[in-house]
């Protein structure tokens, strides 16, 4: 099976878009931070290590220390593909953090985005 290209993407590169996006909105790259630490359980010093190393997406989930299950809980649509219908895999956790940045763009309330 051929790896999709975003596999082999380092997650620094795709980073500034998601903080921009949220900062476009009035949020904050804490926030975009949180998200990211929440969903993969790293932590802070972890992540800016993962940044600076420049390590692919896939490199990054797998290596994630512990992927939060109530990931599960994030549903709907996201770049025209059912979140919650999608095969396990890397792009089903590429496309939950894609879904939840979108949801802070939103404006949808911190504790709301991480399901509690």
């Amino acid at each position: 099976m051929k790896k999709h290209r975003i596999y082999t993407t380092s997650f620094a590169s795709v980073y500034p878009h998601y903080v921009t996006k949220a900062e476009r909105k009035d949020r904050t790259k804490a926030e975009v931070d949180e998200i990211i630490r929440w969903l993969t359980g790293y932590s802070q010093d972890e992540l800016e290590t993962i940044l600076e190393n420049k390590t692919d997406f896939e490199t990054f989930f797998a290596d994630a220390p512990k992927l939060n299950p109530l990931r599960r809980a994030v549903k709907g649509v996201i770049c025209g593909i059912r979140v919650e219908d999608m095969e396990e895999s890397t792009m089903k956790e590429i496309r939950y953090l894609d879904k939840m940045i979108d949801e802070l763009a939103r404006g949808k309330a911190m504790n709301k985005i991480l399901r509690k």
